[in-house]
């Protein structure tokens, strides 16, 4: 092993700092010797680029170079251009059927199974609203189930408010009420969702009779509707809502784990606050991760849209079909008429986070974000919020923005959610554990009550991504079957509920 830098293509023209490197660093592997200090996770020139000249990374053009780049100079934003150029989509051409185990052979995990096929790996009682309008009294409502009163309750993980700012004040008809409606709707059908009450003011535009008829949503033992303005005010609607919980409480809690086919496990994948190190650690590692589980019959929602511009090319290769690569590109040619002369990250820039932590621009952060769903056939593309109804690797087209992509992902039926991190991130979801994988180990060491898992291992030369994959694949089967994350020992993900807010205002 090197022990200065990693060489991840021998076509690079460009190695990554394992660990800060002082200026006058030899590395022998690569005959240089640094002309800088090169800090951990950054790029370091391994031999000299002409102005003009690609910059190489995954053997995949990054960018180019803004001026002479000497062999040994670190190659970041001062020296290295943004310019998107287009890519060969070849459709298919790396799609490669898998071959699934046996159902007998195939991992389990102890689930709760619902009466619909579906399989949990939590059981919350939800309280939603139709609209901002009636956010208070949900409050109020999950307040009252007290941990202390929910030890009577031990099957359920607890009541809780998912609350939106959007349901009034928006457009009407078309996409974006539409979009709403079906995120609020996919959360009361997630399997982690063992009863929901949904609470209306009763004027709003997110109108509640009209949002369970569009999606076929029929009131019944597990699922409440309730109007404020019907009740008689607020304090009736709480003392009500309260005695609706109080109703379910007995049945959702009438459960117990029983051991299910990883099959059944559909993980949604996000990154947040990458580095340098995301694209060589914890997203591969997650990917190889998938492709255990895509084997044992189990499925995953790729997403971020804005995130994976520049490498969009190596997931329609895997695409199953021309039709299924062509959605890929078409969701993606409407977030550049979108944010068309906008100064957002599909245009170059990434977060002055992800851009500290050594990534220049949107193509080498997407090259690494493109390995967390490994390397199955992409078996299909969602639009936001609907449905996943096939197994395997898909994509869902959402925002970068982690809250609001989650939010998509779990009302699409994720019941786990992976999430890689190099800077460090604290998000949860109280519906769906959430398990986060640190990229590198003095982010781990100094976040690890946030953290799950150190990928940092793979940096360090203690691990190979093959064994990081079946650690990750591990820990998946545990969470499933009722371990809890750190997120979750944490309380964090209350407040992670965030349908994505497109149109108009008024």
């Amino acid at each position: 092993m090197n022990p200065y830098a990693i060489r991840l293509e021998k076509e690079d023209n460009v190695v990554i700092a394992r660990h800060t490197l002082a200026e006058g660093t030899y590395i022998e592997e690569e005959d240089l010797t640094t002309l800088e200090e090169i800090p951990a996770g950054y790029k370091c020139a391994a031999r000299d680029i002409p102005k003009g000249g690609e910059i190489r990374k995954y053997n995949t053009v990054i960018g180019y170079a803004s001026r002479d780049i000497r062999k040994g100079e670190s190659v970041h934003n001062h020296n290295d251009e943004f310019d998107a150029r287009g890519v060969d989509y070849a459709f298919g051409a790396d799609c490669h059927p898998v071959e699934l185990l046996p159902p007998e052979q195939r991992r389990t995990f102890m689930g709760i199974r619902r009466p619909n096929g579906k399989v949990a790996t939590r059981n919350y009682i939800g309280i939603l609203v139709c609209s901002n309008c009636a956010a208070t009294v949900a409050r109020k409502i999950s307040e009252y189930f007290t941990e202390e009163k929910m030890q009577a309750y031990p099957n359920v993980d607890g009541v809780v408010p998912f609350i939106t700012e959007l349901g009034c004040g928006m457009e009407q008809s078309g996409e974006p009420l539409a979009l709403l409606q079906r995120t609020i709707a996919g959360y009361i059908r997630n399997p982690n969702m063992g009863a929901a009450v949904l609470i209306s003011l009763g004027c709003e535009r997110n109108n509640i009779d009209k949002l369970l008829d569009a999606q076929q949503l029929v009131p019944d033992d597990r699922l409440k509707r309730m109007v404020i303005q019907e009740e008689g005010g607020t304090r009736k609607s709480i003392e009500k809502g309260i005695e609706l919980v109080k109703e379910m409480l007995p049945a959702v809690n009438d459960v117990k784990r029983e051991p299910c086919s990883a099959e059944h496990l559909l993980v949604a994948l996000e990154c947040g606050g990458s580095d340098g190190f995301s694209g060589l650690s914890a997203n591969p590692g997650l990917g190889k991760a998938m492709d255990i589980l895509v084997k044992n019959g189990g499925g995953c929602i790729h997403s971020e849209t804005t995130e994976i511009f520049g490498a969009e090319h190596i997931l329609t290769r895997r695409a199953v079909s021309a039709e299924v690569g062509q959605k890929l590109v078409d969701r993606l040619n409407w977030w550049l008429k979108q944010t068309e002369g906008r100064d957002c990250q599909i245009n170059g820039k990434v977060s002055p986070g992800n851009n500290k932590g050594g990534l220049t621009n949107v193509l080498e952060k997407s090259l690494g974000g493109v390995k967390k769903s490994g390397t199955s056939p992409l078996n299909e593309v969602y639009e936001y919020a609907y449905p996943v109804t096939t197994s395997g690797v898909c994509f869902m087209d959402t925002p970068g923005y982690d809250p609001i992509a989650s939010t998509g992902q779990i009302a699409g039926g994720a019941n786990l959610l992976a999430f890689t991190t190099g800077r460090g991130s604290c998000f949860g979801s109280v519906l769906v554990p959430v398990i986060k994988l640190a990229s590198n180990t003095p982010l781990y060491e100094h976040m690890e009550e946030d953290m799950d898992i150190n990928c940092g291992t793979v940096i360090d030369g203690t691990q190979d991504l093959e064994q990081l994959g079946e650690v990750i694949f591990e820990e998946l089967l545990k969470v499933a079957s009722g371990k809890k994350t750190k997120s979750e020992e944490l309380g964090v993900g209350e407040s992670e509920f965030t349908p994505w807010p497109i149109g108009v205002f008024a």
